[in-house]
């Protein structure tokens, strides 16, 4: 029996490769072994790739998997060898209180010390990542989503494992109604799924916030209106295209390493103040992006223990909601995946390329330097 496998595997800043590592057993009665058929690159593995988080050389990434159950624990109730899963990137336990009422990405029994667990993620937990040929899934009956068996909606549905919830999350976070306008900063995968997200849950008007050009097509074609903050001020801009009118909800979809117009130029604030000054008052913003309470290549020192300034007095004057963290896959893929079963939901517009998890260091390149066209990467063991 071949006790290894081929993953993709952090070398160092802008450096991942393909190593050979030990194959995963099963450790616990609740676990399953999956044979990977779709693993995505994400956007927040990119703070990872670039150096910008405490991860260390030789962490196997990926926490968006989906796949056929190859092995089951002796506790595995729900599952059988050969179901087609996908997989949350939160681990959960499915037993704790953050569990129980359904906010799994802050489980406090699979990574103690820290509000949450994930596959192939720093600090968050002992649980290789899935860019791999096989993964181990804990808790398999709470954790994996079983999937209509075959091959089709692969790519609809291995965007089940995070960005389609976590978008449609960013936007529930804001407090959104149908009938509200909605500006989203950030035409990455997340930024479109939020969109898309506000646009299918019935929002009158979308903006969205970028530079990249083929982003803001992306947007354009689901039926929203682009941005480009390169070219002048995007809260100007959307309150000129408005009348001078501001958007009911507002969404985060950028995070720690949000840039000036420039492109280049960090400025870690600059979502959160444009979402306060965009919104109108009692309005709502969602959080999705990313923020970490260190960061090593941060701007100023502030920012590198996690601490950002925004103005918070503006926020308390207009009476603004503020939602943010993490995403509780489980709570909304069943609902997502029947969306997508129906024909109402096809998530897999934003994705750009399909490739062998060969090709993985290319790929992270690309990906990260915004080129060729790589919006959202999907990897195939």
């Amino acid at each position: 029996m071949v006790n290894t496998m081929r993953a993709v595997v952090y070398d160092k800043p802008y450096a991942v490769s393909i190593h050979q590592v030990p194959k995963p057993t099963i450790l616990h009665p609740d676990d399953v072994i999956v044979k990977v058929t779709t693993t995505c690159i994400c956007g927040s593995d990119l703070h990872m790739y670039e150096g910008r988080t405490a991860a260390a050389p030789g962490i196997v990434f990926g926490h968006e998997n989906m796949g056929i159950v190859d092995e089951v624990g002796s506790g595995v109730t729900l599952l059988k060898k050969g179901d087609r899963v996908v997989m949350p990137f939160n681990v959960g336990c499915g037993r704790c209180l953050n569990c129980e009422e359904g906010r799994s990405a802050f489980c406090t029994l699979v990574n103690p010390g820290f509000a949450g667990g994930a596959y192939g993620y720093v600090a968050m937990g002992p649980y290789p990542g899935g860019q791999a040929e096989y993964i181990r899934v804990p808790f398999a009956d709470f954790n994996a989503l079983l999937l209509p068996p075959g091959t089709e909606h692969e790519e609809d549905f291995a965007l089940l494992a995070d960005i389609f919830p976590t978008g449609w999350h960013g936007v529930q976070l804001s407090g959104f109604r149908p009938g509200e306008s909605v500006a989203v900063f950030g035409a990455g995968p997340v930024g479109l799924m939020a969109a898309y997200s506000a646009i299918l849950r019935g929002a009158s008007e979308v903006f969205v916030v970028d530079r990249v050009p083929e982003r803001l097509a992306k947007a354009k074609e689901i039926g929203a209106t682009p941005i480009d903050f390169s070219a002048s001020d995007p809260v100007e801009q959307i309150l000129k295209v408005r009348g001078g009118k501001e958007v009911d909800r507002g969404v985060d979809a950028v995070g720690y390493q949000a840039v000036t117009g420039d492109g280049k130029t960090e400025q870690p604030n600059a979502v959160l103040e444009a979402l306060i000054r965009v919104t109108r008052p009692t309005g709502g913003l969602g959080i999705p992006g990313l923020y970490v309470p260190s960061d090593p290549g941060a701007p100023d020192s502030a920012a590198a223990k996690g601490y950002i300034s925004f103005p918070f007095g503006k926020l308390f004057e207009k009476g603004l909601t503020l939602g943010t963290g993490q995403c509780n896959v489980k709570a909304y893929n069943r609902y997502l995946r029947d969306l997508i079963v129906a024909g109402r939901a096809k998530p897999s517009f934003v994705v750009s390329h399909n490739l062998s998890l060969d090709d993985a260091a290319d790929a992270y390149d690309k990906f990260d330097k915004r080129i060729d066209g790589y919006t959202k990467v999907l990897l195939h063991p």
